[in-house]
């Protein structure tokens, strides 16, 4: 086995998507997914609790860098001013990955009912927290609510837009246009 060779989450990562797409999700086993990188089960085990976490392993540090970007937002910004700068974080990091990787994780998620809902709820995490630094930076509610939530839809709508192939744009750049979109919509009512 490959076990000497660089990467071995990157392996993993990549060959649980390949085999999810060829496959399915609930087909495919962490046995093959190893086996499809040249490593032992073990070592899958390693770096992944089980097979949903190869999709919604780096959730966590996501979740941290969207926070840390509304709460280090100068505080004279209004609260989706504050959740831009959020999303820009978002972006940055997301945007460091492949797109062909992103998309086959769009795909795995959007043909699985079980973890649409996981990805929903992820989100919903998200929003929670988001909400949160608001309340914390003095926006009252349901504001800082509804701020978090449109910051939180924006970010699916971009990423599905991104990873779906729906726009050739980098990814901030998406990000930023859903969320002068968002602000568009806010203003015509």
């Amino acid at each position: 086995m490959g076990r000497w060779q660089p990467d071995s989450r990157g392996r993993l990562q990549e060959a649980a998507l390949a085999l999810f797409a060829e496959r399915g999700f609930d087909q495919t086993t962490a046995a093959e997914i190893a086996a499809q990188a040249g490593l032992t089960e073990r070592t899958f085990f390693r770096h992944f609790a089980d097979k949903r976490e190869v999709l919604f392993g780096g959730s966590e540090v996501l979740k941290d860098r969207i926070v840390a970007g509304v709460a280090g937002a100068p505080k004279s910004n209004p609260p989706l001013d504050a959740v831009a700068r959020g999303l820009d974080a978002a972006a940055g990091m997301l945007g460091e990955f492949r797109r062909d990787l992103a998309s086959q994780r769009h795909t795995v998620i959007a043909a699985n009912p079980e973890l649409r809902e996981r990805e929903l709820a992820k989100v919903g995490d998200y929003a929670a927290a988001v909400a949160t630094v608001l309340r914390r930076r003095g926006v009252g509610e349901p504001q800082a609510t509804i701020a978090a939530e449109a910051g939180m839809t924006v970010l699916r709508v971009a990423l599905e837009r991104w990873a779906g192939g729906h726009d050739d744009r980098g990814l901030a750049v998406v990000m930023n246009d859903a969320m002068t979109q968002l602000r568009m919509v806010a203003t015509d009512s």
